[in-house]
């Protein structure tokens, strides 16, 4: 089951913040296909927020296909984003692990890691070199 937090000082609307978290889990093999979501009411009491919040989270995820909701029983996982097995995640998790490392003790901070890791995995994206 995913547990939802919020960065209340991100910007980022709360009902996107629930929205980006679901397909984060489900990229990340940690939600599977009938899985059942948090139902609004353990949400609501878990971040203090308005129902109707999770609601269109939810609603937005089921636009996408990517949950089905089931009166009286929740919301389900329809289908996952993933592209690589959990094992393959967990060993590219530790290799990133080593590199996020690396770059601490090489003195960036958090925000200068994210902004050269997201810059290499545009470039490599586009097929362009990393190195």
């Amino acid at each position: 089951m995913v547990t939802f937090h919020l960065d209340k000082g991100s910007g980022v609307a709360t009902y996107v913040q629930l929205v980006q978290q679901v397909k984060h889990a489900l990229r990340l093999g940690l939600l599977e296909p009938g899985d059942r979501l948090p139902t609004a009411k353990e949400v609501v009491a878990e971040l203090a927020i308005n129902p109707n919040t999770v609601l269109k989270a939810y609603r937005e995820l089921e636009r996408e296909g990517l949950v089905e909701g089931k009166p009286g029983l929740g919301t389900f996982v329809k289908k996952t984003l993933g592209g690589a097995s959990f094992a393959e995640h967990t060993r590219l998790r530790k290799s990133l692990g080593v590199w996020v490392r690396d770059a601490r003790e090489s003195g960036l901070d958090q925000e200068d890691a994210e902004a050269l890791f997201a810059s290499v995995v545009v470039d490599a994206f586009r097929g362009e070199r990393t190195a």
